[in-house]
């Protein structure tokens, strides 16, 4: 209202439609209706009130153009110098509880994004303003009188980034309630900024989060977080916690991840939430010194006063008891995140996965397909015992959680050694089994794709792993079971293969 009044005031006459109209009015300011205008009547529900060639053609005149001119003048058509348009909310009707599709598509805004469109094309001569936020501003602007094209051309930007969000979010919204393409032939990656960081992963680097247009999602998002204490959250803090709540979400047992620089270096699952928490903690504690911790239950006193003496950057879980944040609130840097909404257990927060490339996106489906073990098949003379068994299927799980070439050694449901990210599946045996030390005597080992040779097999058993989990395929996987028989272990093929680059 301050905004229209501050226009009126300039001089400037307003023309409005409906219901804007009857605000501005209650506010004691003079509003032509648009119909006055145009010479005919809204129709269709208030479908149809702007679209009229009155109203584009006093939006799209070049004060410039001769021709233009003497049509405006022959047709008796006044320019339009400003257009200030607010869409009709269909982003938060379609978020709304028990909103039904009738009443969401109703909402799809036509006339507004069309005069929005035809002022930022226009906008040497117009100035287009969608934000309310920028009314102050612009009014200040225009009182003196110092309205250039740079400033006009600034908001056209600014329209035209509006009504392509808008139009995506419509987009993803009917998507959502058709059947999903696997890869779209446009991908439709319109985003709002949610806020800016304190930098990037590291001090002279700008970053910021933004919300993709995944309208009805309602998969927990580190976007939706509550920050309950700490101080503000970093570029790599969210990167990793993303991670950490990925690894611990992934499991329906009360579990514990630990993850340091992109890479898990701790998880286990357990009964009681606060042994899981220990077991991770206890499967690299070098690693864990300044890490993300993501639990996927409630955090209770006795795992809190488990966690408070160790230095954690970020801890997510759905949701911390009183004492548990009365005992680590006391550490004041210590980032506490719940994350609500949470149904127990997912695999997979998003339909697409992207990464930029230099000129382009790589884009693929996630890596969340449904396995059976009944499929699985023993490669060695040896089968798996009970424990192996079970050791082997949680190893399986927590190796597509890791960089590759992935090596992950574990046993009763912990991880006790990770190797990853490294250029050949040797290096990362090697570094798995040290990470492991004599508790890799006994344990299982899990490989995210095939041994391209033996050699990683023979440093795994010498270590005394008892049983691997590998996809199979290579064209040494004779010489690989060989190996595994020759130290009397046991070997299964699951024929699927998890990198993750």
């Amino acid at each position: 209202m301050a905004f229209a009044a501050g226009l009126q005031e300039l001089g400037t006459t307003l023309i409005a439609t409906g219901g804007t109209r009857e605000a501005l009015v209650q506010a004691g300011l003079a509003v032509t209706p648009v119909e006055a205008i145009t010479g005919f009547p809204e129709i269709l529900d208030g479908r149809v009130k702007t679209l009229h060639p009155v109203i584009h053609a006093g939006i799209l005149a070049q004060p410039d153009n001769i021709d233009h001119q003497a049509q405006l003048s022959a047709l008796g058509i006044e320019p339009i110098d400003i257009v200030v348009c607010n869409l009709y909310p269909f982003e938060e009707t379609a978020r709304r509880p028990g909103a039904t599709q009738a009443h969401v598509v109703d909402q799809i805004d036509i006339g507004g994004p069309a005069m929005i469109r035809a002022a930022a094309k226009n906008f040497t001569a117009v100035l287009v303003l969608t934000d309310p936020g920028d009314y102050s501003a612009a009014l200040n602007v225009l009182s003196s009188g110092a309205v250039t094209v740079s400033f006009r051309q600034g908001h056209a930007v600014k329209a035209f980034a509006h009504v392509s969000f808008y139009d995506a979010t419509i987009a993803a919204y009917l998507e959502g309630n058709q059947t999903l393409l696997d890869l779209p032939p446009i991908l439709l990656l319109a985003a709002r900024r949610e806020r800016t960081l304190r930098y990037g992963e590291n001090p002279h680097q700008r970053a910021a989060v933004y919300r993709p247009t995944s309208i009805g999602s309602s998969a927990p998002s580190l976007l939706d977080v509550v920050q309950i204490s700490g101080k503000e959250l970093s570029y790599n803090n969210l990167f990793d916690a993303d991670i950490a709540w990925r690894a611990a979400s992934a499991f329906a047992e009360p579990t514990a991840a630990i993850v340091k620089h992109m890479a898990p270096c701790g998880l286990a699952s357990r009964p009681r939430l606060v042994d899981a928490y220990l077991a991770a903690f206890d499967g690299d504690p070098v690693s864990a010194f300044g890490g993300i911790a993501a639990l996927n239950r409630t955090v209770d006193q006795k795992t809190a006063q488990a966690m408070v003496g160790e230095f954690f950057e970020v801890i997510v879980t759905p949701r911390f008891t009183a004492s548990a944040r009365q005992i680590l609130e006391r550490k004041r840097y210590l980032r506490l995140l719940e994350i609500p909404n949470y149904p127990g257990h997912e695999t997979s927060a998003e339909p697409l996965e992207f990464r930029q490339v230099t000129g382009g996106l790589l884009i693929q489906t996630p890596d969340n397909v449904q396995e059976n073990d009944s499929t699985w098949t023993v490669m060695t003379k040896r089968a798996p015992t009970e424990r192996e068994w079970d050791d082997l299927r949680f190893a399986w799980r927590v190796v597509r959680l890791v960089r590759s070439n992935a090596i992950v050694i574990a046993r009763d449901a912990a991880v006790l050694g990770i190797g990853g990210g490294q250029p050949n599946r040797l290096d990362s045996v090697g570094l798995a089994v040290n990470r492991a030390g004599a508790r890799a005597h006994g344990a299982v080992l899990a490989s995210d794709a095939f041994f391209p040779f033996a050699d990683g097999v023979v440093v795994a058993t010498d270590a005394g792993i008892s049983a691997i989990v590998q996809p199979g395929g290579s064209l040494r996987d004779a010489e690989v079971v060989a190996a595994a028989d020759d130290a009397g272990i046991a070997m299964l093929a699951t024929g699927i293969r998890h990198f993750r680059h």
